[in-house]
């Protein structure tokens, strides 16, 4: 019997063992695309305990203990530290084939030396060992990051952020980059007018200028996206429905945005008018300056009304669409292409019925200008686990070239979710093992060995310029 979670976890044969441990488990990470809290990393920040580096923020763990009758308040209520983390050792039993079991796992060795299983048994002495080691200085966020070998990071900000904690941390002569990506999502969003209005507010604030009409409120953003450009950003993520490319005139958006400043709602044709304007615009300025764009799409969002209102968005209540996707993203794209202003592109599903869709879609923009530079996004949010993952590059290999693939991204609030770099880089090379072994693809290890470091590090390092 296989001990749990030994060295060659999830490498059913030794070539993929040789390819894992020879070539991939070395790679530098770069995480470019995350929501790590960059005020933590200036502050150089250590955790109290594991509930606080573990718990808090976590809605894949809260959307499992309340599936498992926890009480609210040991997910994002009142109860101590402990007692969160009690309740938590308590369902991570009941959690066996969830990805959940896997990560607390491989986090649980991989920063703290902890190879016992997490249960209400042990939790006591896990959570007193862990709990002190993050009280030292070796496990503060810093140290979190190059204790995983982490050589860039890309957060998720508004485009009002004032960046003054990236500011800190490049004053602080971090050797780790830790670089703002920006994330226009609210500038675009007109579904509620009392929100889009207070957003204008923060836009003039942050800019420092008058907002009156379409053409100062373009002005102001424009003015956002070149200061995170000074910033040092050059990656743009969108988190989207849908992609939006309806037909629209200049006029049509500029009567909509006066409609809408003054108070008015919109109607479903003119919300989407404005948003495929919106995306165009971003689209033509990351163009210009060379940036990568990313978009997510495929999220329904906040489906519990009563908990959207007593907890907000963000906690746990979020699922799978079933939005159509390939009529629009094709037009999308198709206008970019058709001006040649389409910019390095990042495509990511969050629907598995999409995958072959999207596998497919990138081919038809990629122009020989550069390899790989429309890419479809490894497995997100639900589909970043064992089976997400392995469809999404099957799909890729098999429809594309999975050899130019940027790879694995944590798209994670936490510090402690690097090991999922891991887990990606032990499903790649069982892939590539398994195939090798059957005789399916030739035994020529120094050659797939460059390409899947390549598809762990070198891709994105080129990629992205990092």
């Amino acid at each position: 019997m296989k001990k749990f979670l030994d060295d060659n976890f999830l490498l059913k044969n030794k070539t993929a063992e040789l390819l894992y441990h020879e070539y991939a488990k070395a790679m530098p990470i770069i995480d470019y695309h995350c929501h790590l809290p960059q005020q933590q990393i200036a502050e150089d920040k250590n955790f109290e305990n594991i509930t606080q580096a573990w718990l808090y923020g976590d809605h894949y763990k809260w959307r499992a203990m309340r599936t498992n009758g926890i009480n609210e308040k040991y997910c994002t209520g009142t109860a101590t530290d402990y007692e969160k983390f009690e309740q938590w050792a308590a369902i991570v039993p009941y959690t066996l084939r969830n990805p959940l079991y896997h990560w607390t796992h491989l986090e649980l060795q991989r920063y703290f030396d902890v190879d016992v299983v997490l249960n209400p048994y042990t939790a006591r002495e896990i959570y007193d060992s862990c709990s002190e080691k993050l009280r030292s200085k070796e496990y503060s966020v810093k140290n979190l990051l190059r204790k995983m070998n982490v050589v860039a990071v890309c957060t998720t900000d508004d485009p009002v952020d004032n960046l003054g904690f990236h500011q800190e941390i490049k004053d602080q002569g971090f050797e780790i980059p830790v670089l703002p990506a920006f994330r226009p999502d609210q500038a675009m969003n007109v579904d509620d007018a009392t929100k889009f209005v207070a957003y204008v507010k923060r836009v003039e604030a942050a800019c420092n200028k008058n907002i009156s009409n379409f053409s100062d409120y373009v002005d102001a953003l424009k003015s956002r996206h070149d200061f995170f450009h000074a910033m040092g950003c050059n990656v743009s993520d969108h988190g989207l429905e849908e992609l939006y490319a309806d037909e629209f005139t200049d006029t049509e958006v500029a009567a909509i945005f006066t409609k809408i400043y003054g108070g008015n709602s919109l109607n479903d044709t003119e919300r989407r008018k404005f948003k495929s304007a919106m995306l165009l615009l971003f689209a033509d300025w990351d163009y210009e300056r060379g940036w990568v764009q990313q978009f997510h799409l495929g999220a329904f969002r906040n489906n519990n009304g009563r908990m959207l209102t007593t907890l907000g968005p963000d906690t746990g209540f979020d699922s799978i669409g079933d939005f159509r996707q390939g009529r629009s993203l094709s037009s999308f794209l198709s206008k970019l292409d058709t001006k040649n202003r389409l910019a390095k592109t990042i495509l990511y599903n969050l629907n598995p019925a999409d995958n072959e869709l999207f596998a497919t879609m990138i081919g038809n923009f990629n122009d020989g200008s550069m390899a790989g530079k429309v890419q479809w996004g490894s497995g997100w949010w639900f589909l970043d686990q064992k089976d997400g993952m392995t469809k999404q590059m099957n799909a890729l290999s098999n429809m594309g070239l999975i050899s130019r693939f940027v790879g694995m991204l944590t798209d994670s609030r936490s510090f402690l979710s690097f090991p999922r770099h891991e887990y990606f880089r032990r499903i790649l090379c069982n892939l590539f093992g398994e195939e090798i072994e059957n005789g399916e693809l030739p035994h020529d290890l120094p050659w797939t060995g460059k390409i899947i470091k390549d598809i762990c590090y070198y891709n994105a390092k080129d990629y992205f310029g990092y």
